[in-house]
């Protein structure tokens, strides 16, 4: 490695997300004793950053905020440009929906086109600096693909598992990024006991969602974006595709950083978590008062990322739907197909499914009123519609695009 590259990086430790409990943020950690997902804590009383500051650095990707994460040593950071992906007016979506302030943040313009980029980026980059070679995870698709690239950046190994009927253009990316892949028949909750023995028997860092502190850590720089994007202010609702929910709680914890630094005040977005109705394990959760979600039984979806039976930050999810006085909505296979043509054509984005499925839960929540029309909100498309082909064309019924 060369001369070292200190980044500013203000982290201090880790914390446990149930206990408190402190840990060392500078060894390689998983989850906390109580089973609970580590979240990096920062010393922001001793840093001073204002959003002039970041905005003058000008870099043009997540690592403008690179005081704000855990790498200390920029030498390990391969960046493939992830991060500070556009915010879009949808002006014409906006005239349909008689909206005023509509917008669509597009995460497929991250490597890999999806929004794992951006946890996979600073999460590698930091256990590689603490000395893991060989990493680990168990997906629905794209979090796999984007282990692989920043693996493949680092020249280090990565082990994917995920099912077997994953998107094939998801396949073939792992595969053409040299990673060791294990097709899996089930859910990623299967994918995951996969990977587990390596972990246990060959010593693999396990990099599955909320299992390590630092793929949130990539995730929140959504939040920080969106900040400067709508110049100094935040959103009213930002409407977001949750299977595992890292980058929800990454945006949510973003804006308790924000507001201990000064950028803001207590005002926060009502958060609004978005799953299919064939695996909505947080809407049921949510709706019947829980804190903890139960796996949902038999998952089945078209959108590979929102088939994920259970979250193991489903309490973080909870508590920041309910601070921010949100909620949870599930949508069906065709209003989901149905929508994600009607963006498409109202946008030129061609979203994923996940991202379509905002749109859908959009319709509902005005038709509900829990959404004005003169609200600013922020739909999440969190990756490219390209990888899910075999969705597109396997429309279900009479309700999808013809």
């Amino acid at each position: 490695m060369s001369m070292q590259q200190p980044t500013g990086s203000v982290l201090t430790h880790l914390e446990c997300s149930k206990t408190g409990e402190t840990y060392d943020a500078d060894s390689l950690q998983n989850l906390s004793r109580a089973g609970a997902p580590l979240l990096a804590r920062y010393d922001l009383a001793r840093l001073s950053l204002s959003p002039a500051d970041v905005a003058a650095a000008g870099e043009p990707n997540l690592w403008r905020y690179r005081a704000l994460l855990p790498v200390r040593d920029a030498a390990y950071i391969h960046c493939l440009g992830e991060g500070w992906t556009p915010l879009l007016p949808a002006e014409r979506l906006r005239e349909t929906l008689g909206m005023r302030h509509l917008y669509v943040k597009d995460e497929s313009v991250n490597p890999t086109a999806s929004f794992k980029a951006r946890g996979m980026a600073v999460a590698v980059a930091r256990a590689d600096e603490l000395g893991a070679r060989e990493f680990a995870v168990g997906t629905a698709g794209n979090a796999g693909s984007a282990l692989a690239a920043y693996t493949a950046a680092a020249g280090l190994v990565a082990h994917v598992a995920m099912p077997t009927d994953t998107p094939r253009a998801i396949i073939a990316e792992c595969q053409a990024l040299g990673a060791d892949l294990a097709l899996v028949e089930g859910l990623i909750t299967d994918a995951n006991a996969h990977v587990q023995k390596g972990v246990r028997e060959s010593g693999w860092f396990d990099m599955a969602t909320l299992r390590e502190p630092y793929r949130i850590e990539g995730k929140k720089t959504m939040g920080y974006e969106l900040f400067e994007q709508f110049d100094g202010a935040l959103p009213d609702v930002i409407v977001y595709p949750t299977g595992g929910g890292t980058g929800l709680i990454g945006m949510w914890k973003a804006f308790d950083e924000m507001e201990q630094m000064g950028w803001i005040g207590s005002e926060r977005p009502r958060m609004v978590s978005v799953q299919a109705a064939g695996c909505a394990p947080i809407v049921r959760a949510f709706e019947n008062g829980e804190t903890h979600a139960e796996p949902w039984q038999d998952a089945a979806t078209m959108a590979s990322g929102l088939r994920v039976p259970r979250a193991i930050g489903d309490f973080l999810i909870l508590d920041a739907l309910r601070a921010s006085k949100g909620t949870a909505i599930a949508v069906t296979e065709e209003a989901m197909h149905a929508a994600w043509g009607e963006m498409a054509s109202q946008t030129g984005l061609m979203v994923a499914p996940e991202g379509a499925a905002t749109l859908a839960a959009l319709h509902d929540l005005l038709s509900q009123g829990l959404v004005d029309r003169d609200d600013r909100v922020v739909l999440f498309n969190t990756g490219s519609g390209l990888k899910y082909l075999e969705a597109w064309f396997g429309a279900p019924g009479e309700g999808g695009p013809r």
